[in-house]
């Protein structure tokens, strides 16, 4: 490479922001250490000025807009997270831990979509032929529409992809794949960028929609530069734990849809496997009689799921009571303690508490708040509440229980599944009215709510 085209500049792996030199905080995200040195290529002044042919500024009221004719994966699951469907010409990024099922899902839908008759090329830079062969043959049949490809050449990829045209391409991963103009190693900042940047315009140009596998860092995020979020169309979490049979398909960004429903999977030796009913699932194995346990209801999107908040109250031998939540926000956990310390007279400093949401699940809703406070006071009293009892309503600092959205699907959903009480706050019971069938208690506060289960 002639002398003076390269130049070693320094980019962010939080956030990718660029520097000229080495700095210990990043301005951009703020974090500290992230910056790492690379090697990228300069462009020349004429493709520096070269600029391409587009249209003026044109009306708003002038352009024709029509619904986006969307592709069905045939596992509703997955369609209902990414808004009905599979968008034609959209990039696709699904991220998730090592291990957790993000490939067998792909390829899953691979096989849908090529029996459905839509050509899919799978292109892998993890695995070889030999590899993807016996996954898929522990899934099941495959149609002769899904291709296989196994590089990691960009350059490649594209001339492969503009020759066979087809619907639907998987890339797993993008950290593997690497861009011969860029002089980095693959997985670096640049490649990634760069690499997204690519398929992003095959994606774009040729009308194809591209699944994008992503590595994610121990803290949960995607790897590489944040701008890679912002690159695509759609971001998929696949959650779960490794060693539970359940997965869960989260979004957190949607061009096309909604942010707020999830996709929950079995995982068995065939593949995964839909689940049509979460609540009945996660409530799979509840204790009976037991104290410290109670159901509450949340809400994912439009879809309600009940689950099994669990709370223990232990007499510490500490100087400072251990405070543990698994499944929602330790902060929220301490207020809700705090509450009940200073409105309902509960002498919980010196006692361990430790709450947990069975099944694993991880929920952030204000809603399961009321659940929450009744299963520590049922731990703390060590009194049972009746099994057939379901609690949802956010608590304030105040003690105060108050509305939340959504409150007749949350009882019909409970309904459904054979509860007869439902404490709810006030304002909810008199919007929803009577229920054959329920009986609604309905609490202005958690005195009124302890009340309610004694």
């Amino acid at each position: 490479m002639a002398k003076g085209k390269t130049s070693t500049v320094f980019f962010c792996q939080s956030c990718g922001y660029e520097s000229p030199k080495w700095m210990g905080q990043c301005p951009g995200c703020r974090e500290w250490n992230t910056f790492v040195e690379e090697t990228v290529e300069k462009k020349s002044a004429a493709k520096a000025h070269e600029r391409r042919a587009a249209g003026g500024p044109v009306c708003l009221s002038s352009i024709e807009t029509k619904d986006e004719e969307r592709v069905t994966t045939q596992m509703q699951e997955l369609d209902r997270v990414l808004g009905g469907g599979i968008v034609p010409g959209s990039l696709v990024l699904v991220g998730g831990d090592p291990g957790i099922g993000k490939s067998t899902l792909l390829l899953q839908v691979c096989q849908k979509l090529a029996d459905d008759g839509h050509e899919v090329l799978y292109i892998s830079g993890e695995e070889s032929l030999k590899q993807i062969k016996l996954r898929a043959e522990r899934i099941g049949q495959f149609s002769d529409k899904l291709r296989l490809f196994c590089e990691t050449n960009l350059e490649l990829i594209g001339d492969t992809i503009r020759s066979s045209k087809p619907e639907v391409v998987i890339i797993d991963s993008i950290q593997t794949m690497y861009n011969e103009d860029v002089s980095s190693a693959p997985g670096s900042v640049s490649q990634v960028r760069e690499s997204t940047s690519v398929l992003m315009q095959l994606a774009k140009g040729l009308g194809i929609s591209i699944f994008i596998v992503g590595h994610v860092t121990k803290e949960g995020t995607v790897a590489g530069p944040r701008v890679l979020e912002h690159m695509v169309d759609t971001v998929l979490y696949f959650e779960g734990d490794r060693h539970a049979s359940y997965r869960i398909l989260r979004a957190v960004k949607n061009r096309f849809g909604s942010t707020n429903e999830i996709g929950v999977f079995e995982m068995r030796e065939t593949g995964l496997t839909e689940v049509e009913n979460p609540s009945q699932f996660m409530l799979n194995g509840r204790p009976e009689e037991a104290s410290g346990s109670i159901v509450a209801c949340s809400m994912e999107g439009t879809r309600p799921i009940l689950l099994e908040i669990q709370a223990l109250v232990a007499r510490s031998q500490l100087a400072m009571p251990r405070r543990t939540a698994a499944g929602m926000d330790y902060n929220r956990v301490s207020l809700l303690l705090a509450v009940l310390e200073k409105r309902l007279n509960l002498h919980l400093s010196g006692s361990d508490v430790y709450v947990n949401i069975a099944g694993g699940i991880r929920i952030n809703e204000p809603a399961i708040d009321l659940g929450v406070v009744l299963a520590i006071v049922s731990s703390s009293r060590d009194r049972a509440i009746d099994e057939k009892v379901l609690a949802f309503g956010e608590v304030g600092l105040s003690g105060e229980v108050r509305a939340v959205s959504q409150a007749a699907q949350r009882v019909q959903e409970a309904k459904k599944l054979g509860f007869t009480t439902v404490i709810l706050p006030e304002v909810c019971r008199e919007q929803i009215g009577e229920v054959k069938g329920v009986r609604l208690i309905g609490v202005r506060s958690v005195g009124d709510a302890v009340q309610a289960i004694s």
